[in-house]
């Protein structure tokens, strides 16, 4: 299934869940940037940017991915000097990656550009032994989104929200 939003598009393989949002502005905020959770487990409907209120739940087996979209302005930043969608190893799955530290679990965190846009990619696994058995499935869902450069219209540029 293919899920389309904010110059965002996403090829979903068999078991994951996606949504690609933007929070509501706030009263004197910026513009809000695009999010996308993807997981391979059903997606509470409430939950926050970096996976609060979903990853204090995560089991053994289960990932979740965040793909936060820092802004056009963010691409001249050192942290996003990496060109293209980053694939994760193992290794690079730690649990002083966390955000915030939940015993088991173990997360992984790479800044980068892509088409022009600044991103961050967050994963948290449930545990070591998914990261190491699941790393493959979620290279493969990472790098199967696709990023419009920013100026540029999507061809479908429809907030979706819900997948099955």
């Amino acid at each position: 299934m293919k899920l389309q939003g904010h110059g965002l598009g996403i090829d979903l393989i068999d078991g994951w869940e996606a949504r690609v949002f933007r929070r509501a502005r706030s009263v004197g905020a910026d513009d809000t940037q695009p999010i996308v959770h993807l997981a391979n487990f059903p997606l509470p409907e409430v939950r926050g940017d970096f996976g609060g209120g979903v990853v204090e739940h995560l089991r053994s087996g289960d990932v979740f991915v965040v793909l936060f979209d820092y802004g056009p302005d963010a691409v001249d930043q050192p942290l996003f000097a990496r060109h293209g969608m980053p694939q994760l190893t193992p290794s690079h799955f730690r649990s002083a990656n966390l955000q915030r530290a939940i015993p088991g679990q173990v997360g992984a965190q790479r800044f980068f550009q892509h088409h022009g846009r600044a991103f961050g990619l967050y994963v948290v696994a449930g545990d070591a032994a998914t990261a190491r058995r699941l790393v493959g499935e979620v290279n493969h869902v990472v790098t199967n989104i696709a990023v419009t450069p920013p100026g540029t219209r999507a061809t479908e540029d429809t907030p979706m929200t819900d997948a099955p």
